[in-house]
């Protein structure tokens, strides 16, 4: 079983990297690399694409590398490979985002990335630090965990979903802030799990062992 995290150059993989390896040796959930070689990406049983940055700028960089990004396309769409998107990474399933100006996503997620207004203006922009979770949907890579617990956030964007049967959690910041979605075998999650600690690497362990 190989898990592939993308590197298109859009962020320090380090820490996820090393927070999905120790989940795989725990759980026995195969290898896991990084790499940025399209080879890979096809024979991955699982696909995780990271992100930190603008949207744009991450778009432009994973699509600006074609084999790899073609071969990322073939593996979600046609093989169905169960993805998971982190950050920036989960904002690019999107039909389209909004940061500087119009940028088509994947169009995985029925949702266009806005940024965040919320309605009490003592809240700052960016949305930096721990935040509850609301559960708005079981999912299998939410098994054991529930509203209330912690997750770790960094983000000025969010993914406003069209389609609320693909909104599986969300947190309060002055208003709702999406923090997973999901559908078929695709999620994403605006948090970073590799940082949120034990629920974290409660996800990651579930992603790890989803077989959709």
């Amino acid at each position: 079983m190989l898990t592939v995290l993308i590197d298109y150059e859009s962020g320090n993989l380090h820490s996820a990297e090393k927070a999905f390896q120790r989940m795989a040796r725990e759980t026995g959930g195969g290898e896991v690399i990084v790499s940025d070689r399209a080879e890979d990406v096809a024979r991955a049983d699982r696909i995780v694409l990271p992100g930190d940055g603008a949207f744009p700028a991450c778009c432009a960089a994973l699509k600006g590398r074609e084999n790899l990004f073609d071969a990322l396309k073939e593996a979600v769409e046609v093989k169905a490979r169960p993805f998971l998107g982190i950050c920036v990474g989960m904002q690019l399933m999107a039909r389209i985002g909004h940061e500087y100006h119009e940028t088509a996503g994947l169009g995985w997620i029925d949702g266009e990335v806005e940024r965040i207004r919320p309605a009490d203006p003592a809240l700052k922009v960016p949305h930096m630090g721990w935040n509850d979770l609301v559960v708005d949907q079981p999912h299998p890579v939410l098994d054991g965990i529930e509203t209330g617990q912690h997750a770790y956030f960094v983000h000025s964007y969010h993914m406003r979903v069209s389609d609320r049967t693909q909104l599986l959690a969300h947190a309060e910041y002055g208003a709702p802030i999406t923090a997973i979605v999901g559908r078929d075998t695709m999620i994403g999650t605006q948090f970073h799990p590799e940082k949120s600690q034990q629920t974290g690497l409660r996800l990651i362990a579930n992603f790890l062992a989803w077989t959709p």
